[in-house]
């Protein structure tokens, strides 16, 4: 056999088992995403986040995640969060300005945000790990997490939530967002009850997943004053001053076209009134 074949043979070999990944270097950003193929975290310089005291209407989920996440960062115990319910009312900006709250109010504290895509969940295992043996502690956060009848994700999930032999590493929390309470849509909840042979089983495990979060975080469609304080925060934020009686007109207009209010809505009716006001945005 000659060398050629050889050297054809060995990187086959490679291929196949690759040598283990490298310890991450997680001293130079505060947030990673998480990726496959290959594993590695890759540094996030600038999250897309907005302020804490911008996110209006959602006091008491706030109140209760910074509170929880304080904890964590300070080496107490705490809780695996879910946070449902309406779209748009800003689950997911929750879950990045109460890290960069903590961040700011602990600097020291080591704590990391790292985010992994629903359909990288079977890799999760490997993702605790890297991250067992880790210096400073971690919230894995998992947005707009949700499984069909046939999805089998949801059994990864659970090693991270309280299953598996080595059960989660202490230095480890995940945060969710969803719109299902119980993370798999309600006609497949009552289509498996009425078609198995024992019911209650039938949907016990993927309801159950639910269970494991120890904070379940409501998030409901905000009223027409909710959504004006929203805007009105912004402008202050931002340095838009505007008269009150137009900007109550347009806003309301804009929702009214749109057929819905929630945070994400009066964001994008402040970033449209910030472009035509000739205000820069940077978040």
């Amino acid at each position: 056999m000659n060398d050629d074949a050889l050297t054809r043979i060995a990187e086959a070999l490679e291929r196949l088992s690759p040598p283990p990944s490298a310890a991450p270097d997680l001293d130079g950003a505060d947030a990673f995403v998480w990726h496959t193929s290959p594993d590695r975290l890759q540094p996030v310089p600038r999250v897309n986040r907005v302020a804490l005291d911008l996110l209006v209407g959602i006091e008491r989920a706030r109140d209760t995640l910074l509170a929880n996440s304080l904890q964590f960062a300070r080496g107490l115990p705490a809780n695996n969060a879910l946070l449902w319910g309406a779209r748009g009312m800003g689950k997911s900006s929750l879950v990045k300005a109460v890290h960069g709250a903590v961040v700011a109010q602990m600097p020291d504290c080591g704590l990391k945000l790292v985010e992994i895509q629903r359909e990288d969940l079977p890799s999760i295992t490997r993702l605790l790990d890297l991250l067992r043996g880790a210096e400073g502690r971690f919230i894995l956060y998992c947005d707009d997490l949700s499984f069909s009848h046939d999805d089998q994700h949801y059994k990864s999930l659970k090693a991270v939530l309280d299953g598996g032999v080595e059960g989660r590493p202490d230095n480890v929390v995940l945060y969710a967002t969803s719109n299902r309470r119980h993370l798999m849509p309600r006609d497949m909840i009552e289509n498996e009850r009425g078609s198995a042979i024992s019911p209650s089983e039938a949907v016990e495990e993927k309801v159950s997943l639910s269970d494991r979060f120890g904070l379940w975080l409501g998030f409901h469609a905000c009223d027409q004053d909710d959504y004006l304080s929203m805007i009105e925060g912004y402008c202050a934020a931002y340095g838009l001053a505007i008269d009150a009686d137009r900007l109550r007109a347009e806003a309301i207009e804009w929702q009214t076209t749109r057929g819905s209010r929630s945070g994400r809505v009066a964001w994008q009716f402040f970033t449209d009134l910030a472009g035509r006001e000739g205000v820069k945005i940077a978040r």
